[in-house]
């Protein structure tokens, strides 16, 4: 093909016409693409066994929830009193904390009879389908390295280790090459929970809202007739054959060169995804769309729920994330109230239309957080950081619903009941998805990496 016939010199260069096509658009991960091509090397492409889950909307909670105002009633018999709290943070010290009040009324719900918090309400009415998880830890106590260790699996940074999400869009590949295989929305807590890491810019997340542009710049110019559309991708595709050749080992290169072709076919479809205008009233309704406080949040899961049809792997929504996190609820427990109230609705409703539409057995439902708080506080009303002990829920994807899994102690400090290390989730979501997690690595820098590298693997409890 000779380009100057379809684009003279003069007309458009190389890193205008790019521009243009992209729209500036450089955030999309097309490895699974890739992968599925035999274009990067060692990828794992496809399951290790039958998956129960196709699709993961994993929503995290920035700054930290309170298990034991939500999900993990205690009573107030230590309330004023100075407990131990040896080892809490960076302390390893003796050192004696007063317990505040839990202020919250708890209601059994469903016929599993799971008490949950009136913060709650509407979770309450679908905790049967949920497994609730409450002997999660970790180790950092800080809300960064928290974040870090709980969504990429490892402490520190001494290595660009890959997150969840990626891992997730690296192994199986992808199920529809027209959208991103690893989707985010929501402002993370930090870029950590986007990155692809030593896996390659190709496998992180695309970032995507619900509304007319899920992504910026996404359209391609008003003035761009189809003829003029069907030259343009003819010539990225000749352009790209060349290109990818010559960068092929250099990631970031690469995922920007693919950022294109996924943008250009995203033109196309991820318009019609985006799209609520086709969605019934009623449906709309059990998101809280249209709600003052529940629409942002509910137009997130909705637009979830219409990705996860369209076989997106791994949709991440973090809620009310910058900075600390808005959960980080030092000062008042009742900061939690507004918060609790924009995504209890929603979160009920996108399980019971995901079971309405015979997909929750297929989807994958996670709701968690850095860590939990603590039972003391600050001199304050509010609560601490509070890494050794807290609450995850499960739902769908092959998920026992109705079941509480695992304990923490008296007061809600320390998983003491089947403690489970926050790998230990990792796994789980791995093994729904069909991937052993011992399988999970990858060759870098001399030495073999994983995502699972401590824990005890999938909980095996809570696995129907």
């Amino acid at each position: 093909m000779d380009l100057n016939t379809i684009y003279p010199c003069g007309k458009v260069n190389r890193r205008g016409f790019l521009h243009q096509l992209g729209g500036g658009f450089f955030g999309a991960a097309m490895g699974a693409v890739w992968a599925q091509d035999g274009k990067i090397k060692d990828a794992i492409y496809g399951p290790h066994f039958q998956p129960k889950a196709k699709s993961v909307i994993f929503l995290f909670m920035c700054g930290g929830v309170s298990h034991i105002d939500t999900f993990d009633p205690k009573d107030n018999k230590w309330a004023g009193k100075l407990i131990d709290a040896i080892g809490f943070g960076d302390n390893v010290a003796e050192m004696k904390r007063p317990v505040i009040p839990i202020l919250r009324t708890f209601t059994k719900y469903g016929q599993s009879g799971i008490p949950v918090s009136d913060w709650f309400p509407n979770v309450g009415g679908v905790i049967d389908e949920f497994a609730v998880v409450r002997s999660m830890w970790c180790n950092e106590g800080n809300h960064f390295p928290a974040v870090i260790e709980t969504t990429t699996g490892h402490r520190g940074r001494q290595f660009d280790h890959p997150t969840l999400g990626a891992w997730v869009s690296y192994a199986p590949g992808t199920a529809n090459q027209n959208l991103p295989t690893f989707v985010n929305m929501g402002r993370a807590s930090s870029p950590v929970q986007l990155t692809g890491g030593y896996l390659g810019a190709t496998v992180s997340a695309t970032p995507f809202q619900p509304g007319e542009t899920p992504i910026p710049n996404l359209y391609p110019p008003k003035s761009s007739s189809p003829a003029e559309r069907e030259r343009q991708m003819r010539v990225l595709e000749e352009m790209n054959r060349e290109f990818r050749e010559r960068y092929a080992i250099n990631s970031d290169v690469v995922a920007r060169s693919q950022a294109y072709e996924l943008a250009a076919r995203m033109q196309l479809h991820a318009p019609e995804v985006v799209d609520f205008s086709q969605e019934p009233e009623h449906v709309k309704a059990l998101y809280g769309i249209g709600e003052k406080e529940t629409d942002a949040f509910g137009e997130q899961l909705l637009l979830a729920r219409r990705l996860a049809e369209n076989q997106v792997r791994f949709i991440q929504i973090c809620h009310a994330g910058g900075g600390n996190g808005a959960w980080d609820a030092h000062g008042d427990m009742k900061t939690h109230e507004p918060l609790c109230r924009a995504v209890d609705k929603p979160i009920a409703g996108l399980i019971r239309d995901l079971k309405q539409r015979g997909m929750l057995d297929s989807t994958l439902v996670v709701f968690g957080s850095e860590f939990g708080r603590s039972p003391w506080s600050q001199n304050t009303t509010g609560r601490d950081h509070n890494p050794k002990g807290y609450t995850v829920l499960l739902a769908g994807g092959g998920i026992k619903g109705g079941m509480i899994h695992g304990a923490t102690d008296d007061v809600g400090y320390k998983a003491v009941d089947h403690p489970h290390y926050h790998s230990d989730l990792h796994a789980t979501i791995l093994h729904q998805m069909g991937l052993d997690y011992r399988k999970m690595e990858f060759n870098v820098f001399g030495r073999t990496m994983r995502l699972v590298e401590e824990g005890q693997g999938p909980i095996t409890e809570i696995l129907a």
